[in-house]
């Protein structure tokens, strides 16, 4: 029988990149992101079943796993995409609020973390699994965006994938990280991509070693890498698909 995985972050390119690969991989796949059209619209192109949630909640997140297990069987593959900046841009430190601080953690820590806590009992009990998040290189290094949470809840993430990793993969469970490059994905990244202007572009794609931006299909195969049985023995680890950023 073929494995069911979880996908979130779905409304967004790279999420739904992955979602398709895993489905086209043979995985029974379900989305989710937060309820509304973006997230309808994402189950009608992609043709997979949905359900909404906010996962920055831990009561979201348990009743998803639930729902998921019950209507679909224990999920054995959950990959964290759910994230980003939350429609903020750069401001300087003293001008960020409380409120703006917490919601990117919650979108891009919080979930990873309560989705996986959900799921830990049946994977245990499974005695296999594979969970994979989606990182940035904002978590190894100072962001582009100079978004002072959005760095620092990836840098987070990192955290907890290795931490998530000495807990769990000794139940057979893999826990790792994807960190993407610069890929333009949603309508947050293309904003940022034009504000660099020509010569700004110019100056990153210097710095990529492949010389070209990204895409989400690149993130979607290095996530079909790490859950597939060939990885069996990778765990704790962070990925970095940047085209070899210097």
């Amino acid at each position: 029988m073929s494995r069911v995985a979880l996908v979130t972050g779905v409304v967004g390119g790279i999420g739904a990149a992955i979602a398709q690969r895993l489905a086209r991989d043979g995985a029974r796949v379900i989305i989710t992101d937060l309820p509304g059209a973006a997230l309808d619209e994402a189950a009608r192109r992609l043709d997979l079943p949905a359900i909404g949630a906010d996962l920055g909640r831990r009561d979201s997140a348990f009743a998803l796993i639930g729902r998921i297990s019950r209507e679909h069987g224990a999920p054995e593959i959950i990959v964290s995409a759910a994230g980003g900046v939350c429609g903020q841009v750069h401001r300087p430190i003293e001008e960020v609020p409380e409120s703006d601080w917490r919601a990117i953690f919650a979108a891009n820590v919080d979930s990873a973390f309560f989705l996986a806590q959900a799921a830990a009992p049946q994977l245990k009990a499974m005695g296999r699994g594979r969970i994979v998040t989606i990182a940035s290189g904002a978590g190894l290094r100072p962001s582009l965006t100079g978004i002072q949470a959005y760095t620092a809840a990836k840098h987070a993430l990192v955290g907890l994938t290795r931490q998530l990793s000495h807990e769990l993969a000794p139940h057979g469970i893999t826990v790792n990280a994807v960190a993407p490059g610069f890929i333009l994905s949603n309508p947050a990244t293309q904003r940022q991509w034009e504000s660099y202007g020509p010569e700004g572009q110019a100056q990153l794609i210097g710095r990529i070693h492949r010389r070209r931006l990204g895409r989400p299909e690149d993130i979607a195969a290095a996530v079909a890498f790490l859950v597939s049985e060939e990885a069996d023995w990778i765990s704790g680890q962070v990925l970095s698909v940047d085209g070899g950023t210097a």
